[in-house]
């Protein structure tokens, strides 16, 4: 592919793509950005700061977004049980009001999550729900029924209908934040009042529907999406006024919830995975700044992880796998690619943990890879089916299959299973589980579980 000047192709073995710029400036539209504080007291400084520092400490434990902080799917925490059924660590479980693949998160003491109901068989019919669940009862503290404004597509007749509620809520500890499909990005306050909705699109552009989660950067709320408009844009969080928006038909096969890491230089970089190829996006202004060509091809649905100025990505339905140096600028297949393989998982997202890269395949084998070559270390065959990502908690591996229970696994290259837990739920569990202060919160298409340790344990 020769270096471009003004756009980047992006590869396509089906329909053609149009093309993200370079230059921030898009073929199909365009890409926009659009004193002294006063004297305080001393002590009323001193005052400041604390509440401050009071108020950072309390949501130390948050896990408010998808793979929880930074996106990458890792707790120190260890008081998580290990082992868990129906009447073992089960601290409380809540009936859901609907269906769905999206991750709960927890701010304070707050468990949100969404689920959707009423298209069974007519989908104007169509409800989207933000509840907010007490972490430590489960009791109902508020919920919001969303109805749909706008049509949505079933997505492939052999699907589950995921897309109507896959995006995981993200939080900044003082609003929440739900995108819900061709209805739009919503924002609530925390005692749940909507402040703003905004559409990003109506076209039901994806074939599985709309998947990607949002997320925070500085005052934006990030946006992919592919589905609804194939474009990535940034709205500001307290207005939801659109700040920039990138567009490239690509997007509408993505369904990767995107990531913020940090290069050598100490800038910000948008990693974002689409078939056959990463992106790096200028999160202050959407403008693209570097691409690397991978193996990912049909669809992008795995978040990239990042490390030590590396981003990891796996994925595609025959799967592929790399390891792309940050910093780069244009094409950077030749001199960015640090190796890249066959291999990978087509939902799952990965983990990294000293100096190995953890994920499980949709078909239910788990795999361990050296980050410094990319090559395979041990695979190992588990029961089931998995959508779930893989969650690190301290130094176990927790995968959570889509009906036959969560597994838990050493964070090593033996991969010693440890524990298998069971609950009598036979419904779907595919959304990938929080963590916080010594909780497990998983969902499933019919119930909400909270796993912690039974006092005196």
């Amino acid at each position: 592919m020769p270096t471009p000047k003004l756009e980047i192709p992006v590869k396509s073995s089906g329909p053609h793509f149009s093309s993200i710029s370079y230059a921030g400036t898009c073929r199909k539209g365009h890409c926009a950005m659009n004193s002294l504080a006063p004297r305080r007291e001393i002590s009323t400084l001193i005052v400041l700061i604390f509440c401050i520092l009071l108020t950072s400490f309390s949501r130390a434990t948050d896990w408010p977004r998808f793979r929880g902080p930074g996106g990458h799917g890792v707790s120190a925490d260890t008081k998580v049980p290990m082992e868990w059924d129906d009447t073992k660590n089960l601290n409380w479980i809540r009936e859901m009001p609907g269906r769905g693949f999206s991750s709960p998160i927890v701010v304070g003491n707050s468990v949100l999550v969404t689920c959707y109901s009423g298209a069974e068989e007519d989908l104007t019919e169509l409800k989207r729900h933000l509840i907010c669940v007490d972490r430590h009862k489960g009791t109902l503290i508020w919920s919001k029924v969303i109805p749909s404004t706008a049509p949505e597509n079933w997505g492939a007749a052999f699907g589950t209908q995921h897309g109507l509620a896959s995006q995981t809520p993200v939080s900044d500890g003082q609003r929440v934040y739900v995108l819900f499909g061709n209805t739009g990005v919503l924002a609530f306050d925390l005692k749940g009042e909507q402040l703003w909705q905004k559409s990003v699109g109506e076209e039901s552009a994806s074939m599985f529907g709309s998947g990607a989660s949002p997320i925070l950067y500085k005052n934006r709320l990030i946006v992919t999406a592919g589905s609804e408009s194939e474009s990535i844009r940034a709205l500001d969080k307290k207005t939801g006024d659109e700040v920039w928006k990138s567009e490239a038909s690509s997007l509408s096969r993505s369904y990767a919830t995107p990531t913020i890491a940090k290069n050598a230089k100490g800038d910000d970089e948008l990693l974002i995975s689409v078939p056959f190829e990463v992106w790096s996006l200028n999160p202050d202004t959407g403008k693209l700044k570097w691409y690397a060509e991978t193996d990912v091809d049909t669809n992008s649905v795995p978040s990239l992880v990042s490390q030590d100025g590396i981003a990891y990505v796996i994925g595609g339905r025959r799967g592929g796998r790399a390891a792309i140096g940050l910093g780069g600028k244009g094409d950077v297949t030749k001199t960015g690619v640090l190796w890249s393989t066959r291999g990978g998982s087509y939902v799952p997202s990965p983990v990294l943990h000293k100096g190995h890269l953890y994920w499980v395949k949709d078909g239910g084998v788990v795999f361990c890879a050296d980050t410094k070559t990319g090559k395979q270390v041990t695979r190992k065959r588990l029961d089931g089916q998995f959508y779930a990502s893989v969650v690190l908690i301290s130094d176990k591996l927790y995968a959570v299959s889509r009906f036959t229970g969560t597994y838990v696994l050493e964070a090593t290259p033996e991969l010693k299973q440890i524990a298998h837990n069971t609950l009598a739920d036979e419904s779907d569990f595919s959304a990938s589980p929080a963590v916080s202060d010594g909780q497990l919160i998983l969902r499933s298409d019919k119930y909400l579980y909270c796993i912690q340790a039974d006092q005196g344990h």
